[in-house]
């Protein structure tokens, strides 16, 4: 057998893979986000089928600290397949205009370990899609302040909204956390 009569079926395989991808990831995670420091964007699709919570954060406010609790919840829990997405937004005026300086408070004075994307608007019509879904799941509860924390299951639903002075480490959102864990996959 000759290689070209193989390329056509490696080539339609490699164009139905991200179609059946695509199917498979619920409409909340059809996104992408420029990432952190970084020239790649994060397809949302790869946290499809996981149970995620999704923050938005800014590098000079009072909740900041919040960080290494966040953090924390993500290690105690990424083994069973939790994910975490921060999301840096400006929308009230607290983050760097800065993404080095962003990213320094994020990975070095907090040890952040988990997905952060470039700043993005998070409220209003200029939201980004994910923001926009993620209110519109949650009957329209969008950020009121930065570290509102979202906990998404593994169908891509939203199961809890937490605003600003929910810790980490608060029973009700470890609850939700582990409900949005221990949902099933589609």
């Amino acid at each position: 057998m000759t290689l070209s009569r193989f390329l056509p079926l490696a080539l339609l395989t490699s164009l139905a893979s991200p179609m059946l991808f695509a199917a498979d990831c619920p409409p909340l995670l059809q996104h992408e986000l420029p990432k952190l420091r970084s020239k790649d964007t994060l397809d949302l699709c790869q946290f499809s089928g996981k149970a995620l919570v999704v923050v938005n954060t800014a590098s000079h406010c009072g909740f900041t600290p919040q960080f290494k609790g966040l953090e924390a919840l993500y290690q105690r829990y990424k083994g069973d397949g939790l994910e975490m997405l921060g999301v840096p937004s400006d929308d009230f005026f607290q983050e760097d205009d800065d993404a080095a300086e962003t990213a320094k408070v994020c990975y070095q004075n907090y040890g952040v370990t988990f997905a952060m994307t470039q700043t993005q608007p998070v409220r209003g019509s200029d939201a980004t899609p994910l923001f926009r879904e993620l209110a519109a799941q949650a009957e329209g509860q969008a950020p009121r302040w930065n570290f509102y924390k979202y906990v998404v299951d593994r169908q891509g639903k939203v199961v809890g909204v937490f605003n600003s002075k929910t810790k980490p480490d608060d029973p009700a959102l470890v609850e939700a956390v582990q409900k949005a864990l221990s949902s099933k996959a589609d």
